[in-house]
């Protein structure tokens, strides 16, 4: 590329590619079309530089109105290339931010060593939360706690050390589970083909994509993780009996299966969410008390219904960023058979059938009105209902994702304290 010309990239605020220059064409071997409404500018730096790195040269560029470094980006042949970057942030007609701007010139006297930004501890860390996407692992820690807190409501003494071994267990399946789709949803292009995947709500990990982690790298988390399962549902099967491999062995069949061939439960019209309810729902909760006490309890199943409610409702409201992607590769989500517009109703229906559940439970002398104290969680349940409403097809989308979320874990403990307590 003739020293003078430079790459022009424009992308709006989620980082998808609006305009590719001419320079930017030679600079890193791709034409306009193959970029253009189907990459992201991450998509030309390695992950752990985009993890340490990009997201405050961004914030520089917004506060200062420019941020200029060298840096080194991957030609479409996965070759470095030592570059001089200005990212400046782009503006609407009404001076509203929108996006940014990247020009960027080889650098000719420098190597691709000497100007790669280094790496620290903490992104390397970082790098492995993202990869297991442990910030989820929530989704297994509230049922488990809420299978002991019915244990002590029933008037059984519940053991921490075996309720946190459960709770490890439960992690290093939830894990494999994770690290399984990410490795069967790259494999079977799903994720190659999502374009509208909202990190860190939908669309996996993609670390995978990010270069993060190999594709057999991935696996091998996999594998281990539910190596490491099995081995702590040893001591648990000898404590309280057969019923925990069966739980322990559905658990694994049905997330590895989620989207691996030949099941892909995902792709089942509504057979995924289903399952994903009643694997962090009732039998999570059913399996916590189990190892406490020998035996499936009732109530613990009933005290599942809930919560497994709510954590489906994570997952259905994650899916709507992923329909084109999902529904161009044949993964047929709730979203993707009822359409977008359509498919809201299902999160009010969850959500709403979550909170009502808890209340028939408290006033039925199931469990204690003190469990009513969770009812307060449904405002991130409103507002997330508002967002969907209006959003379902734009990245706004995500703070009812973050809300769901925070619904689904704040409602989980305090429906744990109000049965514990009570």
């Amino acid at each position: 590329m003739p020293e003078e010309m430079k790459s022009v990239i424009t992308c709006d605020l989620d980082g998808k590619v609006e305009t590719f220059s001419e320079g930017a064409e030679a600079l890193f071997g791709f034409t306009a079309n193959e970029i253009i409404g189907k990459a992201r500018v991450g998509d030309f730096s390695d992950g752990q530089v985009v993890l340490g790195h990009v997201v405050g040269w961004l914030k520089e560029a917004v506060e200062k109105g420019e941020w200029e470094g060298n840096t080194v980006f991957l030609h479409k042949d996965k070759s470095e290339i030592p570059c001089h970057i200005k990212i400046t942030p782009t503006k609407g007609p009404e001076g509203e931010h929108i996006g940014y701007c990247g020009v960027t010139s080889r650098l000719q006297d420098k190597t691709a060593e000497e100007v790669r930004p280094k790496i620290n501890l903490m992104t390397k860390i970082f790098t492995w939360l993202v990869i297991m996407r442990l910030p989820f692992l929530t989704a297994t820690l509230v049922p488990l706690l809420v299978g002991g807190a019915v244990v002590n409501y029933l008037g059984m003494d519940v053991s921490w050390g075996w309720l946190g071994l459960t709770i490890l267990g439960g992690f290093f399946l939830h894990i494999g589970t994770n690290t399984a789709n990410d490795y069967f949803d790259h494999t079977s292009g799903t994720d190659e083909a999502n374009y509208n995947y909202m990190v860190p709500f939908s669309g996996g990990s993609r670390s995978i994509q990010m270069g993060l982690i190999s594709a057999k790298g991935m696996l091998t988390v996999s594998v281990v993780s539910f190596a490491m399962a099995a081995a702590i549902g040893v001591p648990l099967i000898q404590k309280a009996g057969i019923n925990v491999l069966w739980l322990g062995l559905a658990g694994f069949l049905s997330g590895f299966f989620y989207t691996a061939p030949p099941f892909r439960f995902a792709s089942r019209k509504g057979l995924g969410e289903l399952l994903i309810g009643l694997n962090f729902g009732p039998m999570m909760v059913a399996g916590s008390a189990l190892v406490q006490t020998g035996n499936i309890l009732p109530e613990a199943l009933l005290a599942g219904i809930p919560v497994g409610l709510l954590v489906a409702a994570i997952v259905y409201i994650n899916e709507f960023p992923d329909h084109d992607g999902d529904k161009a590769t044949g993964k047929n989500t709730l979203i993707v058979v009822f359409g977008p517009e359509k498919a809201r109703f299902g999160y009010v229906l969850l959500v709403g059938s979550a909170f009502a559940s808890i209340v028939v439970m408290a006033l039925s002398g199931t469990f204690p009105l003190l469990s009513l104290i969770a009812l307060p969680t449904m405002w991130f349940g409103f507002k997330a209902m508002t967002t969907l409403y209006q959003y379902y097809n734009d990245r706004l989308l995500m703070p009812a994702n973050a809300g769901t979320i925070n619904m689904h874990f704040l409602a989980g403990i305090l429906f744990c304290i109000g049965i514990w307590l009570g």
